[in-house]
């Protein structure tokens, strides 16, 4: 019901726009493009094409876009917390000021997607392929990654805190200055991965790929690498260990005074706004 007021709104000033230009005389292009703003929390769009669409300080709380097209859509300071994504196809889909904390996106195409800041704390991306996507500072705390594929993904800044990653992919990834504290990353792949300054504390890597990681100046305080895979010495010498760290037999960790690395990220988007009172926008071309 709720959706099909939306769309009646949306027809009638579609039809007075139209109206009003035939009346002048003039000749009237309407853009395939749709516009979203205001709330529609709980909103039924499963299925829909919505490529290139724009979110602009929208709610979506708890909507259901299961398998929706969403290829480049837009999503500027809106709220699709506890939303339903699954499956949904995000690819080269733009996040600013975006939160997504709970929300359900297994199974989601966001290849190439542009995600600085959000966040996805608590939300489900087990089987996600986020591969080349660029999500600096994006918060995935809590969030499930298992058997996702971020391979080739910027994510220097990012939290992974007790994030359960297991099997997922992070190969040739950006991770300096993130943090995985605590997080289950078993199974998971880290070859070729950029680790700088990154935090293992408390974190779990049985199995773990770690095969051309860059480990440099790396936190290694309390993690336990004893059945990582792929580790040799040089990266071990390159990191930062204390006496709880467990290493694979025949390696040894470094000891030292665990030293905080500081890193200058790019100016972050800022926190999403709260949503404005329901409203619909159609957007049109006039030409």
């Amino acid at each position: 019901m709720r959706s099909t007021r939306a769309l009646t709104a949306a027809l009638t000033v579609l039809a007075l726009g139209l109206a009003s230009s035939a009346a002048a005389g003039e000749k009237v292009v309407i853009a395939k493009r749709d516009a979203f703003g205001g709330a529609c929390p709980k909103c039924e769009l499963s299925g829909r094409k919505l490529a290139g669409a724009q979110f602009t300080g929208a709610n979506f709380a708890g909507a259901a876009l299961v398998g929706t097209d969403l290829r480049g859509a837009r999503f500027m300071g809106s709220v699709f917390v506890g939303a339903d994504l699954s499956r949904a196809d995000l690819s080269g889909a733009g996040f600013m000021g975006a939160n997504f904390t709970g929300a359900n996106l297994a199974g989601a195409r966001m290849r190439g997607a542009d995600a600085h800041g959000v966040s996805f704390a608590g939300a489900n991306l087990a089987g996600a392929d986020l591969s080349n996507a660029a999500a600096l500072g994006a918060n995935f705390s809590k969030a499930s990654l298992k058997g996702a594929t971020l391979h080739g993904a910027d994510l220097t800044g990012s939290l992974f805190s007790r994030a359960e990653s297991r099997a997922a992919d992070f190969g040739d990834t950006e991770l300096r200055g993130s943090d995985l504290t605590f997080g289950r990353f078993d199974r998971a792949s880290f070859r070729g991965a950029e680790l700088e300054g990154a935090i293992l504390t408390g974190g779990s890597f049985e199995g773990a790929d770690f095969r051309g990681a860059s480990l440099d100046h790396a936190i290694l305080a309390g993690a336990d690498l004893s059945r990582a895979r792929g580790l040799d010495q040089d990266q071990l010498d390159d990191a930062c260990a204390d006496g709880r760290t467990r290493v694979p037999a025949g390696l040894t960790a470094r000891l030292c005074n665990a030293r905080l690395m500081v890193y200058v990220l790019p100016p972050l988007p800022p926190a999403p706004p709260i949503p404005p009172a329901p409203r619909y926008l159609v957007a049109v071309d006039v030409e």
